[in-house]
């Protein structure tokens, strides 16, 4: 079940970007997030902020609907019952307004100011946008040693058995078309396979350096039970998914309508079977005085 903090009082338009963050107890984060994310966004296109809260314990959600009352940009939205990262992105996307979304983890490390330039990048790439998305690439990770350790595992394992091509998949921040990530197939943890989904479903991935900020307050939700062994069973999943796919290519054949048909009168002439709209007038018939 899903509660919602939903407004009027923004709705007079449709956002050019959707900003959709999993939160968790993140109750010292949500409110430096939505600061930079407004630093970062404001005057450069018109964006709505998406908060879903996965069931917190902590006093998150008071937080985010405080920092809604005082910003009509942000939306909050909250599962009742703890459903995991993938199912509250998937909410925050079902729930967007915008055909384009950005997403960020709700820690705090991914920076919004990145989220500009993969924007950019995605406008100046030769690619259809609404079945592209930007991935980001933490290089300088700041993290703990074992996280990092993880991660690169993690990655290592996915990209070798997968072929997805993609050095991050974990990387929270990302951009792409929203209809697009409604077409993929659903399931818990998907969010960690995107890159090789999205190219399973014939789209184009593309991997951009990005700024990690180190986590300021709270602890991480993952280490290497969840991050790597929970991974292998979806991984297999996702492997059959991916060799099961076909990307079909389809050309519609253009009939004329019959009106649009030529006619080939005696001669050789050809004129169009369009009916007459009528005479011009003057043309005949009697005038009316």
């Amino acid at each position: 079940m899903i509660q919602s903090n939903r407004s009027t009082r923004f709705l007079t338009s449709v956002p050019d970007l959707a900003v959709v963050i999993p939160v968790h107890d993140e109750q010292d984060n949500v409110g430096p997030l939505a600061h930079d994310i407004d630093a970062a966004l404001t005057g450069v296109l018109e964006y709505e902020v998406i908060f879903v809260d996965d069931a917190s314990t902590d006093s998150t959600f008071p937080r985010l609907v405080g920092l809604a009352r005082d910003n009509p940009r942000i939306r909050v939205l909250r599962h009742t019952q703890r459903c995991g990262q993938s199912t509250a992105l998937r909410t925050g996307v079902t729930h967007a307004r915008a055909l384009l979304i950005a997403t960020l983890d709700g820690d705090g490390q991914n920076d919004p100011a990145d989220i500009a330039r993969l924007l950019a990048i995605l406008a100046t790439a030769d690619v259809d946008v609404s079945r592209t998305l930007v991935a980001g690439h933490r290089v300088q990770r700041r993290d703990s040693r074992l996280v990092r350790l993880s991660s690169r595992l993690a990655n290592a394992v996915r990209s070798r058995i997968l072929g997805d091509e993609t050095p991050d998949t974990g990387c929270g921040l990302k951009v792409f078309g929203r209809s697009m990530f409604l077409e993929l197939p659903y399931f818990d943890h998907m969010h960690r396979f995107m890159p090789a989904l999205v190219r399973r479903a014939g789209g184009r991935v593309i991997s951009v350096p990005v700024n990690h900020r180190p986590r300021l307050t709270g602890q991480s939700h993952y280490g290497v039970h969840n991050r790597l062994w929970t991974g292998i069973v979806d991984l297999v999943g996702v492997m059959w998914l991916t060799r099961r796919a076909k990307t079909a290519t389809v050309m519609e054949a253009l009939i004329p309508l019959p009106w649009e048909r030529a006619v080939v009168q005696p001669g050789g002439r050809a004129t169009s079977s369009q009916p007459s709209r009528g005479r011009r007038e003057g043309e005949g018939g009697e005038s009316v005085g």
